[in-house]
């Protein structure tokens, strides 16, 4: 079991990357959550096992077709709470500063 943050900088908000994210999340059986931040990056959180969070770790260099990915920040982190086994949602986004 494994877990990365990513942050994804560009044109990542407007353009269906939260719900591709989830959806491909979902289609690897990979646990956690994504959300738009207030500075228009998206930040996602991956859990599961080790090649399933790569293979998202890898979409997030991508993402949708409309979306043009500029730069890609992954932090290791431990293993923790999520959307739950299996299950990966949508978070709104934090208000600014917070």
């Amino acid at each position: 079991m494994m877990r990365r943050r990513v942050i994804v900088s560009g044109t990542v908000q407007g353009v269906f990357f939260r719900d591709s994210c989830r959806s491909a999340a979902r289609d690897q059986g990979v646990a956690g959550w994504v959300r738009n931040l207030p500075g228009g990056e998206v930040e996602a959180v991956f859990e599961g096992d080790e090649a399933a969070v790569a293979r998202m770790v890898r979409w997030m260099h991508t993402g949708p077709p409309a979306a043009e990915v500029r730069a890609v920040e992954v932090y290791e982190e431990p293993p923790g709470p999520t959307a739950g086994p299996g299950g990966f949602e949508v978070r709104p986004t934090p208000p600014r500063g917070g």
